[in-house]
């Protein structure tokens, strides 16, 4: 597209927020919309695979980003139940990982990602955010697309992009209402300092503790300060879906009772107030994300489960090649179906994926662990990089190519 386009953005976490940067470096001019009246610290943890590290380079905020994340040192699986007490595999990062994937692999507090790409999208004059905006209503035409504000108020731009999460208000103007399916899996989710830990700190890795039924993943953030703790579990209690709804630390507790002391002392320590219990639920895929001068991005086109680490990272790699369709095509509408087409492929292989490792992760039974995981032990062992290698489709993609 041969001149600059006003475009609106809906939502400031990291999908609008990126989104924001490869629109404005590619010339464009734009306002994003957040609900919350600041950019607070909430959330826990995540992880920036290599894939999602190619498009920050690209932008220019790979620097930025990295100055508050701690690179793991290796991926890992292991049996959480303390009666096992095995290691399942331990695959290198490092210098191997990163010239295999073209870049490395880093976990990050979601506050400190967020204060990143805040910082980055401040210095850009073509960029306006306007935080305590709730959008009511859209309206577009073959001229213009229109918000209506809760306040009354109304802006007008060349192209709306909605990236306000689960709950898309966007994505119910575009396909109404919807009812989404509760997984039969709550998660727990919570940070510890590690000097409170002492002995049974986990290690600066990546750490996947299966066991029958549930699984927790460990991990640390803030120059190895804290670690972050995510505790996956089966159960028929539904229960809200909500990044800030807490939960009961006796609950938490009787979910891992009698699990690794790592797993255990977490809980011991996690604060009443920090320990959050998130009902995890599925969508189907979406027919279509775009109409018109309004799309999708991120969870709002193509929600994930968290068992593949790669919501943040497909919302990342969304940004840039939204950017990029806008380049290179003729009209909005345009760009926006072309942008649609070469994401639907992939992420729909992103969400099988976190699908299919809801299961793995929870094997039960001697012989049903043993034939799933022993696989895996026998690679770690004699193979690490056949471990690599089934990672390749998803961390060696490079979007910015």
């Amino acid at each position: 597209m041969d001149r600059a386009l006003k475009l609106l953005i809906v939502g400031g976490g990291i999908g609008g927020l990126t989104a924001a940067l490869a629109c404005a470096d590619a010339g464009h001019d734009v306002i994003l919309f957040e609900q919350a009246e600041e950019f607070s610290e909430v959330g826990a943890g995540l992880q920036i695979p290599p894939n999602a590290m190619k498009v920050l380079t690209a932008l220019g905020a790979a620097g930025r980003v990295s100055r508050d994340a701690v690179r793991p040192l290796s991926l890992r699986m292991r049996y959480g139940v303390a009666a096992q007490d095995r290691m399942i595999f331990d695959v290198p990062l490092g210098a191997p990982a990163e010239q295999r994937w073209g870049a490395p692999y880093l976990h990050i507090h979601r506050a400190d990602y967020i204060e990143a790409l805040l910082d980055l999208v401040r210095e850009r004059p073509n960029i306006e955010v306007r935080p305590g905006q709730i959008v009511t209503d859209i309206h577009s035409d073959e001229d213009r697309v229109r918000l209506t504000l809760s306040s009354g108020a109304q802006q007008e731009g060349d192209g709306l992009i909605g990236a306000d999460g689960l709950h898309s208000v966007v994505r119910s103007q575009l396909h109404g209402a919807e009812t989404p399916r509760f997984t039969g899996n709550i998660a727990w989710r919570t940070t510890v300092p590690v000097r409170d830990l002492g002995a049974d700190a986990p290690d600066t890795v990546a750490c996947v503790w299966v066991g029958p039924g549930r699984h927790a993943v460990t991990y640390r953030l803030r120059g190895g300060s804290l670690v972050n703790f995510v505790g996956v579990v089966e159960t028929k209690n539904a229960g809200t879906e909500s990044w800030d709804n807490r939960g009961s630390k006796a609950d938490a507790k009787a979910d891992f009772e009698g699990w690794h002391p790592t797993i255990t002392r977490i809980l011991d320590l996690a604060s009443e107030d920090a320990l959050f219990r998130w009902s995890l639920f599925d969508r189907a895929p979406l027919p279509f994300w775009s109409r018109g001068r309004v799309t999708l991005l991120g969870d709002a086109a193509h929600p994930m489960l968290p068992f593949f680490a790669q919501g943040a990272a497909m919302a990342t790699e969304d940004a840039w090649i939204l950017a990029r369709s806008l380049a290179d095509a003729e009209t909005v509408a345009e760009a926006f179906q072309t942008y649609e087409a070469a994401r639907l492929p992939r992420t729909r292989r992103v969400q099988a994926a976190s699908r299919g490792n809801m299961k793995t992760f929870h094997r039960r039974g001697a012989v049903e662990q043993l034939l799933n995981y022993g696989p895996m032990t026998v690679a770690g062992r004699i193979a690490p990089q056949l471990i690599r290698k089934r990672l390749d489709w998803l961390y060696a993609a490079d979007v910015t190519r």
